[in-house]
């Protein structure tokens, strides 16, 4: 098992600095935009901030859900695309846990930060 997590921690290691490393940095940057716009949105129709809304608000918790995917999916599916190809072309072989954990971390990661926080800044102003 400790085998396992340091072969992935050395693959995720190898994906910033190796080849297509470009991808780490804009996909990110693109599920930021889109955590941005939907934090605008959110404020202006006075929301709550969304993953506390996630984790505070069972009764509306499917559609706020419904709502992220749309917004970072097609981020989340281009990453799991471009870790396909990566794992393919560079290491040889694939191994969908890594595609997972690259997918939520360079997509999900960055939307549920940041889409909170603007709407609370936006909320402020």
């Amino acid at each position: 098992m400790e085998e396992m997590f340091v072969r992935i921690w050395e693959h995720m290691l190898e994906r910033v600095s190796g080849p297509m490393s470009l991808r780490v940095y804009l996909q990110p940057t693109m599920a930021t935009a889109f955590a941005v716009m939907a934090g605008l949105r959110d404020a202006r129709a006075g929301k709550p901030p969304y993953f506390w809304s996630l984790l505070d608000d069972p009764e509306n918790r499917f559609a706020r859900l419904k709502d992220g995917w749309q917004d970072v999916g097609k981020v989340f599916a281009l990453a799991m695309l471009l870790d396909l190809g990566y794992q393919f072309f560079v290491q040889g072989e694939i191994r969908p846990l890594e595609m997972l954990i690259v997918a939520i971390l360079l997509a999900l990661v960055p939307y549920l930060l940041v889409r909170g926080l603007v709407t609370r800044f936006a909320r402020s102003r």
